[in-house]
């Protein structure tokens, strides 16, 4: 099973929150913004990641190469753009899968 984590980075703690492939939340959690405490929960190896979104901001490039470095499939989102991404996610998630025929 493939894993995706997303991490709310601050200056003094970062929070990540882990899913699975189906959007189930498998594991939260809150770390100090220090690599080797987000290395601690992002190298366990019950979890397969296909994807990190790191959140861009003051630690962000600090942060990606030493997530990088480890092997880890790092990306940095900026805030804006991930918030529009999502509401046009969630608005097509909300469209019926075929469209309906007009009726004649």
């Amino acid at each position: 099973m493939d894993y995706f984590a997303g991490l709310d980075v601050s200056v003094k703690e970062t929070s990540v929150c882990i899913v699975d492939d189906a959007g189930k939340i498998v594991r939260e959690a809150r770390v100090a913004s220090e690599p080797e405490a987000l290395l601690q929960v992002l190298t366990n190896t019950i979890y397969r990641f296909k994807r990190v979104g790191l959140e861009a901001g003051p630690l962000s490039q600090w942060l990606y190469s030493v997530l990088a470095e480890a092997g880890l499939p790092v990306i940095c989102v900026e805030t804006r753009h991930m918030r529009a991404m999502l509401k046009v996610q969630r608005s097509a998630s909300l469209r019926p899968p075929h469209p309906t025929p007009p009726a004649r």
